[in-house]
Protein backbone atom coordinates (compact mmCIF):
# COMPACT_ATOMS: atom_id res chain seq x y z
CA UNK A 1 0.00 0.00 0.00
CA UNK A 2 1.21 3.44 -0.76
CA UNK A 3 2.35 5.65 1.49
CA UNK A 4 -0.98 7.97 2.16
CA UNK A 5 0.60 11.16 3.41
CA UNK A 6 2.95 11.43 0.03
CA UNK A 7 2.07 12.65 -2.99
CA UNK A 8 0.39 10.27 -5.22
CA UNK A 9 -3.11 8.04 -6.28
CA UNK A 10 -4.47 4.66 -5.29
CA UNK A 11 -5.50 2.30 -7.85
CA UNK A 12 -8.59 2.28 -8.86
CA UNK A 13 -10.54 -1.04 -8.04
CA UNK A 14 -14.23 -2.21 -9.31
CA UNK A 15 -15.93 -5.41 -9.96
CA UNK A 16 -18.06 -4.84 -12.37
CA UNK A 17 -16.03 -3.21 -15.61
CA UNK A 18 -13.09 -0.56 -15.67
CA UNK A 19 -11.66 1.73 -18.30
CA UNK A 20 -8.34 3.44 -17.93
CA UNK A 21 -7.46 6.06 -20.79
CA UNK A 22 -5.10 9.37 -21.18
CA UNK A 23 -7.89 11.80 -21.18
CA UNK A 24 -11.17 12.05 -18.41
CA UNK A 25 -13.32 12.68 -21.21
CA UNK A 26 -12.26 9.89 -23.22
CA UNK A 27 -12.93 7.54 -19.68
CA UNK A 28 -16.05 8.81 -19.34
CA UNK A 29 -17.51 7.89 -22.76
CA UNK A 30 -16.24 4.39 -22.47
CA UNK A 31 -18.07 4.11 -19.24
CA UNK A 32 -21.09 5.58 -20.48
CA UNK A 33 -21.00 3.24 -23.70
CA UNK A 34 -20.47 0.10 -21.48
CA UNK A 35 -22.72 1.61 -19.09
CA UNK A 36 -25.30 1.39 -22.39
CA UNK A 37 -25.13 -2.28 -23.11
CA UNK A 38 -21.39 -1.82 -24.96
CA UNK A 39 -18.55 -4.18 -24.54
CA UNK A 40 -14.83 -3.64 -24.38
CA UNK A 41 -14.33 -3.56 -28.32
CA UNK A 42 -17.37 -0.64 -28.56
CA UNK A 43 -15.81 1.25 -26.01
CA UNK A 44 -11.95 1.52 -26.85
CA UNK A 45 -13.05 3.09 -30.52
CA UNK A 46 -15.30 5.33 -28.93
CA UNK A 47 -12.52 6.37 -26.25
CA UNK A 48 -10.25 6.27 -29.34
CA UNK A 49 -12.14 8.81 -31.05
CA UNK A 50 -13.34 11.35 -27.96
CA UNK A 51 -9.53 10.94 -28.03
CA UNK A 52 -9.08 12.12 -31.73
CA UNK A 53 -10.79 15.25 -30.69
CA UNK A 54 -9.69 16.03 -27.43
CA UNK A 55 -5.77 14.79 -27.98
CA UNK A 56 -5.28 16.33 -31.21
CA UNK A 57 -1.51 16.48 -30.69
CA UNK A 58 -1.42 12.64 -29.81
CA UNK A 59 -3.52 10.99 -32.26
CA UNK A 60 -6.56 11.27 -34.88
CA UNK A 61 -8.44 9.58 -37.47
CA UNK A 62 -5.59 10.39 -39.96
CA UNK A 63 -3.54 7.99 -37.77
CA UNK A 64 -3.07 4.27 -37.37
CA UNK A 65 -4.41 1.75 -34.35
CA UNK A 66 -2.90 -1.90 -33.25
CA UNK A 67 -5.41 -3.74 -30.93
CA UNK A 68 -5.62 -6.86 -28.47
CA UNK A 69 -8.41 -8.47 -27.55
CA UNK A 70 -9.49 -11.33 -24.87
CA UNK A 71 -12.81 -12.58 -25.67
CA UNK A 72 -14.43 -13.33 -22.22
CA UNK A 73 -11.12 -13.27 -20.46
CA UNK A 74 -9.45 -16.49 -22.05
CA UNK A 75 -6.24 -16.48 -23.31
CA UNK A 76 -7.12 -16.39 -26.90
CA UNK A 77 -5.42 -12.74 -27.77
CA UNK A 78 -6.81 -11.84 -31.23
CA UNK A 79 -4.55 -9.28 -32.50
CA UNK A 80 -5.26 -6.75 -35.23
CA UNK A 81 -2.77 -4.51 -37.45
CA UNK A 82 -4.10 -1.42 -38.70
CA UNK A 83 -1.47 0.46 -39.76
CA UNK A 84 -1.14 2.28 -42.99
CA UNK A 85 0.85 1.96 -45.99
CA UNK A 86 3.18 4.07 -48.25
CA UNK A 87 1.52 5.22 -51.39
CA UNK A 88 1.75 2.69 -54.35
CA UNK A 89 4.21 5.37 -56.08
CA UNK A 90 6.55 5.52 -53.18
CA UNK A 91 9.77 4.22 -53.66
CA UNK A 92 13.36 5.22 -52.78
CA UNK A 93 14.29 6.55 -56.54
CA UNK A 94 11.26 8.73 -56.24
CA UNK A 95 12.19 10.11 -52.92
CA UNK A 96 15.96 10.08 -53.84
CA UNK A 97 14.99 12.49 -56.95
CA UNK A 98 13.58 14.91 -55.00
CA UNK A 99 16.51 15.75 -53.28
CA UNK A 100 15.88 13.79 -49.93
CA UNK A 101 18.48 12.18 -48.24
CA UNK A 102 15.56 10.87 -45.40
CA UNK A 103 12.00 10.71 -45.45
CA UNK A 104 11.12 14.15 -43.70
CA UNK A 105 9.55 13.91 -40.58
CA UNK A 106 6.88 16.77 -41.75
CA UNK A 107 4.62 17.33 -45.06
CA UNK A 108 3.21 15.34 -47.55
CA UNK A 109 6.26 13.01 -47.99
CA UNK A 110 5.90 11.62 -44.15
CA UNK A 111 2.55 10.55 -44.72
CA UNK A 112 1.17 7.16 -45.44
CA UNK A 113 -2.16 5.83 -45.64
CA UNK A 114 -4.37 6.13 -42.07
CA UNK A 115 -5.16 2.70 -41.31
CA UNK A 116 -7.33 3.49 -37.97
CA UNK A 117 -10.36 4.19 -39.46
CA UNK A 118 -10.66 1.14 -41.65
CA UNK A 119 -9.60 -0.80 -38.11
CA UNK A 120 -12.18 0.93 -36.06
CA UNK A 121 -14.85 -0.97 -38.46
CA UNK A 122 -13.28 -3.91 -38.85
CA UNK A 123 -13.37 -4.43 -35.20
CA UNK A 124 -16.63 -2.84 -34.34
CA UNK A 125 -18.16 -5.02 -37.32
CA UNK A 126 -16.38 -8.58 -35.97
CA UNK A 127 -16.54 -7.59 -32.01
CA UNK A 128 -18.69 -5.04 -31.33
CA UNK A 129 -22.27 -4.92 -30.37
CA UNK A 130 -23.01 -1.00 -30.93
CA UNK A 131 -23.31 0.33 -34.49
CA UNK A 132 -20.98 3.41 -35.48
CA UNK A 133 -23.31 6.18 -35.01
CA UNK A 134 -23.39 5.29 -31.18
CA UNK A 135 -20.06 4.69 -30.78
CA UNK A 136 -18.83 8.13 -32.50
CA UNK A 137 -21.38 10.04 -30.79
CA UNK A 138 -19.33 11.46 -28.37
CA UNK A 139 -17.05 12.65 -30.26
CA UNK A 140 -18.55 14.15 -32.58
CA UNK A 141 -20.36 16.05 -29.80
CA UNK A 142 -17.06 17.47 -28.70
CA UNK A 143 -15.68 17.96 -31.89
CA UNK A 144 -18.67 20.42 -32.78
CA UNK A 145 -19.83 21.83 -28.96
CA UNK A 146 -16.07 22.37 -27.91
CA UNK A 147 -14.49 20.77 -25.47
CA UNK A 148 -11.70 21.92 -23.14
CA UNK A 149 -8.09 21.87 -23.22
CA UNK A 150 -6.43 19.94 -20.10
CA UNK A 151 -3.10 20.89 -18.84
CA UNK A 152 -0.83 17.80 -20.64
CA UNK A 153 -2.39 18.64 -23.54
CA UNK A 154 -2.06 22.57 -23.76
CA UNK A 155 2.18 21.78 -22.91
CA UNK A 156 2.49 19.34 -25.83
CA UNK A 157 0.23 21.96 -28.06
CA UNK A 158 2.41 24.79 -27.20
CA UNK A 159 6.01 23.02 -28.34
CA UNK A 160 4.56 23.05 -32.46
CA UNK A 161 3.41 25.94 -32.73
CA UNK A 162 5.78 26.68 -35.44
CA UNK A 163 5.38 23.28 -37.35
CA UNK A 164 1.65 23.97 -37.30
CA UNK A 165 1.90 27.59 -38.20
CA UNK A 166 3.64 26.03 -41.44
CA UNK A 167 0.51 24.53 -42.73
CA UNK A 168 -2.13 27.29 -43.25
CA UNK A 169 -5.21 24.80 -42.62
CA UNK A 170 -3.41 22.96 -39.66
CA UNK A 171 -3.21 27.19 -38.08
CA UNK A 172 -6.62 28.03 -38.94
CA UNK A 173 -7.84 25.23 -36.60
CA UNK A 174 -5.18 24.59 -34.23
CA UNK A 175 -3.66 28.12 -33.51
CA UNK A 176 -7.00 30.02 -32.77
CA UNK A 177 -5.67 33.76 -32.23
CA UNK A 178 -2.75 32.69 -34.40
CA UNK A 179 -1.39 30.72 -30.64
CA UNK A 180 -1.90 27.54 -29.11
CA UNK A 181 -4.65 27.28 -26.22
CA UNK A 182 -4.01 27.30 -22.99
CA UNK A 183 -5.09 24.99 -20.36
CA UNK A 184 -8.95 25.82 -20.10
CA UNK A 185 -9.58 27.25 -23.97
CA UNK A 186 -13.08 25.54 -25.09
CA UNK A 187 -11.53 24.56 -28.89
CA UNK A 188 -14.06 23.13 -31.59
CA UNK A 189 -13.43 21.39 -34.60
CA UNK A 190 -16.39 21.83 -36.66
CA UNK A 191 -14.31 20.55 -39.65
CA UNK A 192 -13.56 17.21 -38.06
CA UNK A 193 -17.32 16.57 -36.68
CA UNK A 194 -18.67 16.65 -40.57
CA UNK A 195 -16.40 14.25 -41.04
CA UNK A 196 -16.77 11.78 -38.14
CA UNK A 197 -20.95 12.24 -39.25
CA UNK A 198 -19.70 10.90 -42.69
CA UNK A 199 -17.92 8.26 -41.03
CA UNK A 200 -20.43 7.22 -38.55
CA UNK A 201 -23.37 7.30 -41.58
CA UNK A 202 -21.27 5.73 -44.55
CA UNK A 203 -18.50 3.54 -42.25
CA UNK A 204 -15.09 3.33 -43.70
CA UNK A 205 -16.28 4.86 -47.12
CA UNK A 206 -17.32 7.66 -45.45
CA UNK A 207 -13.36 8.56 -44.90
CA UNK A 208 -11.35 6.18 -47.69
CA UNK A 209 -13.95 7.46 -50.41
CA UNK A 210 -16.00 9.82 -51.75
CA UNK A 211 -15.28 13.96 -50.45
CA UNK A 212 -13.26 13.62 -47.24
CA UNK A 213 -10.74 11.19 -49.26
CA UNK A 214 -10.57 13.67 -52.10
CA UNK A 215 -9.99 16.31 -50.10
CA UNK A 216 -6.83 14.96 -48.00
CA UNK A 217 -5.19 13.07 -51.59
CA UNK A 218 -6.33 17.09 -52.70
CA UNK A 219 -4.09 19.06 -50.11
CA UNK A 220 -1.17 16.28 -50.45
CA UNK A 221 -0.88 16.23 -54.37
CA UNK A 222 -1.07 20.00 -53.98
CA UNK A 223 2.24 19.81 -51.69
CA UNK A 224 3.88 17.72 -54.07
CA UNK A 225 2.99 14.44 -52.57
CA UNK A 226 2.41 11.17 -54.70
CA UNK A 227 -0.53 10.01 -52.88
CA UNK A 228 -3.88 8.79 -54.88
CA UNK A 229 -7.50 8.11 -54.34
CA UNK A 230 -6.59 4.58 -55.00
CA UNK A 231 -3.80 4.44 -52.70
CA UNK A 232 -6.65 5.59 -49.73
CA UNK A 233 -9.58 3.33 -51.07
CA UNK A 234 -7.45 0.62 -51.09
CA UNK A 235 -6.82 0.86 -47.18
CA UNK A 236 -7.02 -2.01 -45.41
CA UNK A 237 -5.75 -3.48 -41.90
CA UNK A 238 -6.01 -6.95 -41.18
CA UNK A 239 -5.63 -9.84 -38.07
CA UNK A 240 -2.47 -11.08 -37.57
CA UNK A 241 -0.86 -13.95 -35.38
CA UNK A 242 0.54 -12.54 -32.19
CA UNK A 243 3.77 -12.96 -30.75
CA UNK A 244 4.79 -13.83 -26.88
CA UNK A 245 7.19 -14.20 -24.23
CA UNK A 246 7.39 -15.80 -20.38
CA UNK A 247 8.08 -13.63 -17.57
CA UNK A 248 8.07 -14.54 -13.99
CA UNK A 249 4.88 -16.90 -14.50
CA UNK A 250 2.94 -14.51 -17.32
CA UNK A 251 2.69 -14.48 -21.07
CA UNK A 252 3.15 -11.40 -22.74
CA UNK A 253 1.43 -10.77 -26.02
CA UNK A 254 2.46 -8.12 -28.11
CA UNK A 255 1.58 -7.71 -32.21
CA UNK A 256 4.02 -8.65 -34.59
CA UNK A 257 6.42 -6.42 -37.22
CA UNK A 258 6.18 -4.34 -38.70
CA UNK A 259 4.81 -3.07 -34.78
CA UNK A 260 7.84 -2.94 -32.31
CA UNK A 261 6.60 -4.99 -29.97
CA UNK A 262 9.32 -7.65 -30.38
CA UNK A 263 11.79 -4.97 -28.83
CA UNK A 264 10.13 -5.34 -25.46
CA UNK A 265 10.05 -9.45 -25.51
CA UNK A 266 13.56 -9.40 -26.12
CA UNK A 267 14.24 -6.80 -23.12
CA UNK A 268 11.94 -9.28 -21.20
CA UNK A 269 14.38 -12.01 -22.14
CA UNK A 270 17.18 -10.46 -21.05
CA UNK A 271 16.15 -8.73 -18.06
CA UNK A 272 14.65 -12.44 -17.35
CA UNK A 273 18.44 -13.74 -16.74
CA UNK A 274 18.87 -11.36 -13.44
CA UNK A 275 16.86 -11.85 -10.44
CA UNK A 276 15.51 -7.99 -10.91
CA UNK A 277 13.39 -8.18 -7.29
CA UNK A 278 16.88 -8.72 -5.25
CA UNK A 279 17.75 -4.95 -6.47
CA UNK A 280 16.19 -1.59 -5.74
CA UNK A 281 13.39 -0.71 -8.44
CA UNK A 282 15.00 3.08 -8.88
CA UNK A 283 18.55 1.89 -8.49
CA UNK A 284 21.89 2.19 -10.51
CA UNK A 285 22.11 -1.56 -10.86
CA UNK A 286 17.76 -2.68 -12.00
CA UNK A 287 18.17 0.85 -14.45
CA UNK A 288 21.65 -0.10 -15.83
CA UNK A 289 20.14 -3.84 -16.65
CA UNK A 290 17.29 -2.30 -18.18
CA UNK A 291 18.87 0.83 -20.20
CA UNK A 292 21.39 -1.83 -21.69
CA UNK A 293 18.90 -4.54 -22.75
CA UNK A 294 17.56 -1.60 -24.22
CA UNK A 295 20.73 -0.62 -26.30
CA UNK A 296 20.67 -4.41 -27.96
CA UNK A 297 16.99 -4.30 -28.13
CA UNK A 298 16.80 -1.30 -30.62
CA UNK A 299 19.92 -2.63 -32.27
CA UNK A 300 18.20 -5.50 -33.20
CA UNK A 301 15.23 -3.42 -33.74
CA UNK A 302 16.42 -0.57 -35.64
CA UNK A 303 18.54 -3.50 -38.33
CA UNK A 304 15.44 -5.95 -38.52
CA UNK A 305 12.03 -4.96 -38.30
CA UNK A 306 9.94 -4.15 -41.12
CA UNK A 307 7.00 -4.79 -43.16
CA UNK A 308 5.67 -7.88 -41.96
CA UNK A 309 6.95 -9.32 -45.59
CA UNK A 310 10.16 -8.34 -44.86
CA UNK A 311 10.04 -9.78 -41.50
CA UNK A 312 9.97 -13.17 -42.21
CA UNK A 313 11.94 -15.16 -39.73
CA UNK A 314 13.36 -12.82 -37.36
CA UNK A 315 10.83 -13.05 -34.39
CA UNK A 316 11.59 -16.51 -34.02
CA UNK A 317 15.35 -16.09 -34.30
CA UNK A 318 15.56 -13.22 -31.42
CA UNK A 319 13.14 -14.74 -29.11
CA UNK A 320 15.24 -17.83 -29.20
CA UNK A 321 17.52 -19.29 -26.56
CA UNK A 322 20.27 -19.23 -28.47
CA UNK A 323 20.16 -15.77 -29.53
CA UNK A 324 19.44 -14.38 -26.31
CA UNK A 325 22.24 -15.72 -24.67
CA UNK A 326 24.29 -14.10 -27.01
CA UNK A 327 22.84 -10.85 -26.52
CA UNK A 328 22.96 -11.44 -22.75
CA UNK A 329 26.83 -12.14 -22.99
CA UNK A 330 27.59 -8.61 -24.28
CA UNK A 331 25.98 -7.16 -21.20
CA UNK A 332 28.47 -5.98 -18.68
CA UNK A 333 26.89 -5.37 -15.00
CA UNK A 334 29.98 -2.87 -14.08
CA UNK A 335 29.90 -0.76 -16.98
CA UNK A 336 28.05 0.34 -19.88
CA UNK A 337 28.82 -0.96 -23.71
CA UNK A 338 30.63 1.37 -26.24
CA UNK A 339 28.27 0.89 -29.22
CA UNK A 340 29.40 2.81 -32.51
CA UNK A 341 26.37 2.15 -34.00
CA UNK A 342 23.93 2.74 -31.65
CA UNK A 343 20.40 3.25 -32.29
CA UNK A 344 19.19 6.65 -32.91
CA UNK A 345 15.84 6.65 -30.68
CA UNK A 346 13.24 9.49 -29.53
CA UNK A 347 9.66 10.06 -28.09
CA UNK A 348 6.39 10.76 -29.76
CA UNK A 349 2.66 10.73 -29.07
CA UNK A 350 0.45 8.44 -28.62
CA UNK A 351 -2.77 7.27 -26.70
CA UNK A 352 -3.28 3.88 -25.29
CA UNK A 353 -6.68 2.85 -24.11
CA UNK A 354 -6.99 -0.16 -21.53
CA UNK A 355 -10.76 -1.78 -21.40
CA UNK A 356 -12.35 -4.66 -19.30
CA UNK A 357 -15.66 -4.81 -19.74
CA UNK A 358 -18.33 -6.99 -17.54
CA UNK A 359 -18.30 -10.13 -19.39
CA UNK A 360 -14.12 -10.08 -18.45
CA UNK A 361 -13.65 -9.01 -22.44
CA UNK A 362 -10.40 -7.22 -22.38
CA UNK A 363 -9.21 -4.84 -25.22
CA UNK A 364 -5.35 -3.59 -25.21
CA UNK A 365 -6.17 -0.62 -27.77
CA UNK A 366 -3.56 1.97 -29.22
CA UNK A 367 -4.13 4.54 -31.68
CA UNK A 368 -1.56 7.31 -32.85
CA UNK A 369 -0.64 9.89 -35.40
CA UNK A 370 3.32 9.65 -34.81
CA UNK A 371 4.85 12.99 -33.81
CA UNK A 372 3.03 15.76 -32.47
CA UNK A 373 -0.07 16.46 -34.71
CA UNK A 374 1.94 14.25 -37.61
CA UNK A 375 2.66 15.49 -41.03
CA UNK A 376 1.21 18.57 -39.76
CA UNK A 377 -0.65 18.65 -42.90
CA UNK A 378 -4.55 18.98 -42.66
CA UNK A 379 -7.60 18.37 -45.07
CA UNK A 380 -9.12 21.96 -45.49
CA UNK A 381 -12.24 20.68 -45.39
CA UNK A 382 -12.18 17.57 -43.59
CA UNK A 383 -9.86 19.01 -40.66
CA UNK A 384 -7.94 16.17 -40.60
CA UNK A 385 -4.47 15.79 -39.28
CA UNK A 386 -2.69 13.28 -41.25
CA UNK A 387 0.13 11.13 -39.63
CA UNK A 388 3.86 11.14 -40.53
CA UNK A 389 4.25 7.29 -40.13
CA UNK A 390 6.40 7.38 -43.29
CA UNK A 391 9.26 9.45 -41.06
CA UNK A 392 10.08 5.57 -39.90
CA UNK A 393 11.35 4.55 -43.48
CA UNK A 394 14.30 4.20 -44.58
CA UNK A 395 15.92 5.58 -47.96
CA UNK A 396 18.31 3.06 -48.34
CA UNK A 397 17.06 0.18 -50.84
CA UNK A 398 19.40 -2.46 -48.81
CA UNK A 399 17.21 -2.06 -45.43
CA UNK A 400 14.26 -4.11 -45.01
CA UNK A 401 12.81 -1.50 -43.58
CA UNK A 402 13.36 0.70 -47.19
CA UNK A 403 10.28 2.62 -48.44
CA UNK A 404 8.61 0.98 -50.96
CA UNK A 405 4.98 0.99 -52.82
CA UNK A 406 2.21 -0.37 -50.67
CA UNK A 407 4.89 -1.17 -47.29
CA UNK A 408 4.23 -0.98 -44.09
CA UNK A 409 6.58 0.97 -41.67
CA UNK A 410 8.23 0.10 -38.56
CA UNK A 411 5.92 1.17 -36.12
CA UNK A 412 6.36 2.32 -32.50
CA UNK A 413 2.98 2.28 -31.30
CA UNK A 414 2.51 -1.30 -29.57
CA UNK A 415 -0.49 -2.80 -27.11
CA UNK A 416 0.83 -5.54 -24.68
CA UNK A 417 -1.47 -7.97 -23.40
CA UNK A 418 -1.18 -10.65 -19.98
CA UNK A 419 -1.92 -13.81 -19.49
CA UNK A 420 -2.17 -16.41 -17.23
CA UNK A 421 -3.19 -20.46 -16.51
CA UNK A 422 -5.70 -19.94 -19.87
CA UNK A 423 -6.84 -16.56 -19.06
CA UNK A 424 -6.37 -13.00 -19.35
CA UNK A 425 -5.20 -10.96 -16.57
CA UNK A 426 -3.81 -7.54 -18.01
CA UNK A 427 -4.28 -5.72 -20.83
CA UNK A 428 -1.72 -2.55 -21.08
CA UNK A 429 0.26 -0.24 -22.34
CA UNK A 430 3.21 2.61 -22.72
CA UNK A 431 2.99 5.63 -25.03
CA UNK A 432 5.88 6.94 -25.78
CA UNK A 433 7.48 6.58 -29.29
CA UNK A 434 10.17 4.49 -28.96
CA UNK A 435 10.58 4.77 -25.22
CA UNK A 436 7.10 2.17 -25.11
CA UNK A 437 9.65 -0.95 -24.95
CA UNK A 438 11.24 0.68 -22.14
CA UNK A 439 7.67 1.36 -20.90
CA UNK A 440 6.13 -2.27 -21.22
CA UNK A 441 9.94 -3.41 -19.22
CA UNK A 442 9.90 -0.98 -16.73
CA UNK A 443 5.90 -1.46 -15.69
CA UNK A 444 6.56 -5.56 -16.14
CA UNK A 445 9.24 -5.89 -13.98
CA UNK A 446 7.87 -3.27 -11.04
CA UNK A 447 4.73 -5.45 -11.12
CA UNK A 448 6.38 -8.83 -11.28
CA UNK A 449 9.77 -8.08 -9.72
CA UNK A 450 9.68 -5.39 -7.23
CA UNK A 451 6.06 -6.03 -6.11
CA UNK A 452 4.11 -2.73 -6.71
CA UNK A 453 0.40 -1.90 -7.35
CA UNK A 454 -0.48 -1.37 -10.72
CA UNK A 455 -0.71 2.72 -9.76
CA UNK A 456 2.86 2.50 -8.27
CA UNK A 457 4.31 0.71 -10.81
CA UNK A 458 2.87 3.13 -13.48
CA UNK A 459 4.34 6.37 -11.09
CA UNK A 460 7.91 4.71 -10.78
CA UNK A 461 10.36 6.82 -11.75
CA UNK A 462 11.75 6.03 -15.53
CA UNK A 463 14.95 6.37 -17.73
CA UNK A 464 15.41 6.50 -21.67
CA UNK A 465 18.27 5.76 -23.62
CA UNK A 466 18.26 8.53 -26.33
CA UNK A 467 21.22 9.78 -28.69
CA UNK A 468 23.89 8.17 -26.69
CA UNK A 469 22.62 9.53 -23.09
CA UNK A 470 20.51 8.31 -20.32
CA UNK A 471 17.75 10.76 -19.98
CA UNK A 472 16.41 10.71 -16.51
CA UNK A 473 13.48 11.46 -14.92
CA UNK A 474 13.65 14.27 -12.08
CA UNK A 475 11.99 11.19 -9.80
CA UNK A 476 15.27 9.04 -9.97
CA UNK A 477 17.58 9.34 -6.94
CA UNK A 478 20.88 11.39 -7.26
CA UNK A 479 22.55 8.72 -5.98
CA UNK A 480 21.09 6.29 -8.78
CA UNK A 481 22.49 8.94 -11.50
CA UNK A 482 26.01 9.33 -10.07
CA UNK A 483 26.18 5.34 -9.83
CA UNK A 484 25.00 5.15 -13.43
CA UNK A 485 27.91 7.73 -14.20
CA UNK A 486 30.15 5.65 -12.64
CA UNK A 487 29.11 2.65 -14.68
CA UNK A 488 30.42 5.26 -17.87
CA UNK A 489 26.51 6.43 -18.41
CA UNK A 490 26.11 9.94 -19.56
CA UNK A 491 23.08 11.12 -17.58
CA UNK A 492 21.17 14.21 -18.55
CA UNK A 493 17.72 15.10 -16.62
CA UNK A 494 14.71 14.30 -18.88
CA UNK A 495 12.82 18.15 -20.08
CA UNK A 496 9.41 15.85 -20.46
CA UNK A 497 8.53 13.14 -18.60
CA UNK A 498 8.60 9.82 -20.23
CA UNK A 499 5.55 8.39 -22.43
CA UNK A 500 2.25 7.89 -20.15
CA UNK A 501 0.97 4.60 -19.15
CA UNK A 502 -2.51 2.33 -18.50
CA UNK A 503 -3.33 -0.87 -17.10
CA UNK A 504 -6.17 -3.07 -15.44
CA UNK A 505 -5.37 -6.32 -13.65
CA UNK A 506 -8.32 -9.03 -13.19
CA UNK A 507 -8.43 -10.88 -10.15
CA UNK A 508 -10.42 -13.91 -10.90
CA UNK A 509 -10.06 -15.29 -7.80
CA UNK A 510 -11.81 -12.25 -5.75
CA UNK A 511 -14.17 -11.28 -8.98
CA UNK A 512 -12.20 -7.49 -9.09
CA UNK A 513 -10.72 -5.07 -11.60
CA UNK A 514 -7.32 -2.86 -10.43
CA UNK A 515 -7.02 0.13 -12.56
CA UNK A 516 -4.14 2.75 -13.11
CA UNK A 517 -3.65 5.55 -14.94
CA UNK A 518 -0.27 7.76 -15.78
CA UNK A 519 0.00 11.06 -13.96
CA UNK A 520 1.90 11.96 -16.74
CA UNK A 521 -0.94 12.62 -18.71
CA UNK A 522 -4.45 14.07 -17.74
CA UNK A 523 -6.36 10.57 -17.80
CA UNK A 524 -7.39 8.44 -15.23
CA UNK A 525 -8.89 5.16 -14.42
CA UNK A 526 -12.39 4.74 -13.64
CA UNK A 527 -15.31 1.90 -13.30
CA UNK A 528 -17.79 0.42 -11.86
Amino acid sequence: MRDLQAPGRSPVRSTGAMAATSHPLSTLAALEILRAGGNAIDAAICASAVQAVVEPQSTGIGGDCFALYCPNGSDEVIAFNGSGRAPAAATVDTYRAMGLESVPKRGPHSVTVPGAIDGWCRLLADYGRLDLPAVLAPAIHYAEAGYVVHDRVAVDWKEVQGDLAADPHSARIFLPGGKAPEAGYVHHQPELGRTLRLIAEHGRAGFYEGPVAKDMVGRLRELGGVHTLEDFAAAQGGYVTPISADYRGLRIHQVPPNNQGLTALVMLNLMAKHDIGALEPTGAEKLHLEIEAGRLAFRERNARISDPAGSAGVVEELLSAEYTAGLAAEIDRSHARKDPAEADLAMSDTVYISIVDADRNAVSFINSTYFSFGSAVTGPECGVVLQNRGHSFRLDPKHPNAIGPGKRPLHTIMPGMATRDSRAVMPFGVMGGDYQPFGHVHLLTNLLDHGMDIQEAIDCPRVFYEKGVVVAERGVPLDTVEALKQKGHAVTTAESPHGGAQAIWIDWDQGTLTGGSDPRKDGLALGF
